[in-house]
């Protein structure tokens, strides 16, 4: 029993061992091979790989995928304009030379952001005080993202990483020039619609002068053609009287005071007091246009 303890033991032993002298390198890794505290070899093929068992190599992985910095604080830039900016970035890189990264870095992935944020910073402080707010803002945007990656290329190569991309998430200005360009902003828009408030209000008394013009012409063409009409009905109506007066004069004579009575007792409050013979009853003594002068009653 013993002996197959100790050939069990044994065999253990020399599975551990073996397991010990294999790693398997996955596609997004680098593995990084050291021998007594000391970069031996860098793996960069993906599959089943061999080594010496520790403590003569030990093996380290680094991601080679592309890693994302972004801004860690947000600090006022000022333009050309000495306008101050805040600024929000983001950086795309990767590791490419895993022996100079360890060198700078080690294998914490943390020191090399805690470095290349300062550098990052620093290139966007010397390009946006190049240029001027509105550069920032819309004409330059893209140039300034280009120039900050062409510097940080050099300097990439120190830390063993590739530059990938460099972006702008964001740019404001601080809180008490922010409220200030929004006053501005609200005062410009207010002092444009009273122009257009006024340029209407003028545009409506335009309209409505025209309007009343018309309406004036409109009035004065309509009473002119009204006189014109009743003229002409009056002239008819006169020639008309007229005929028909030459052809009964006492007849014309009556006609004319039932029109003189209508005329002077419109209202039956009138009161009018008149001698009886006189000349304006003459017609209601006669009786009628027919009756003999002094045969009425």
């Amino acid at each position: 029993m013993n002996r197959i303890g100790v050939i069990v033991a044994g065999a253990l032993v020399a599975l551990m061992l073996a397991a010990s002298t294999l790693f398997v390198v996955d596609q997004r890794q680098v593995a990084v091979v050291y021998a007594l505290g000391e970069i031996k070899e860098v793996v960069t093929e993906p599959g089943l790989k061999f080594k010496m068992p520790p403590p003569f190599q030990n093996v380290v992985f680094l991601d080679k995928r592309i890693q994302t910095l972004d801004s860690p604080e947000t600090r006022p830039i000022f333009t050309a304009e000495k306008k101050s900016l805040v600024i929000d970035w983001l950086v795309k890189w990767r590791i490419t030379e895993p022996r100079q990264f360890i060198r700078n870095n080690g294998t914490d992935i943390r020191n090399l952001e805690s470095r290349l944020a300062p550098v990052v910073q620093a290139a966007f402080n010397e390009e946006i005080t190049k240029r001027t707010v509105r550069g920032v803002l819309a004409t330059e945007r893209d140039r300034v993202m280009n120039d900050v990656k062409s510097r940080l290329t050099d300097e990439a190569k120190g830390f063993g990483i590739e530059i990938v991309d460099v972006r702008i998430k964001r740019v404001d200005f601080v809180a008490d020039i922010t409220d200030s360009v929004y006053r501005r902003m609200e005062s410009e828009r207010k002092q444009v619609a009273n122009e257009l408030r006024s340029q209407g209000a003028a545009e409506g008394e335009k309209i409505r002068a025209d309007a009343d013009r018309q309406r004036e012409i409109i009035l004065a063409e309509a009473y002119r053609d009204a006189q014109k009409i009743k003229g002409e009905g009056d002239a008819k109506a006169s020639s008309l009287y007229a005929e028909a007066f030459g052809r009964d004069p006492q007849f014309a004579q009556f006609y004319r005071s039932l029109e003189a009575y209508r005329a002077a007792f419109r209202s039956k409050s009138d009161v009018m007091v008149l001698d009886p013979n006189s000349e304006f009853f003459r017609a209601m003594r006669n009786g009628g246009p027919g009756t003999p002068a002094g045969k009425g009653k």
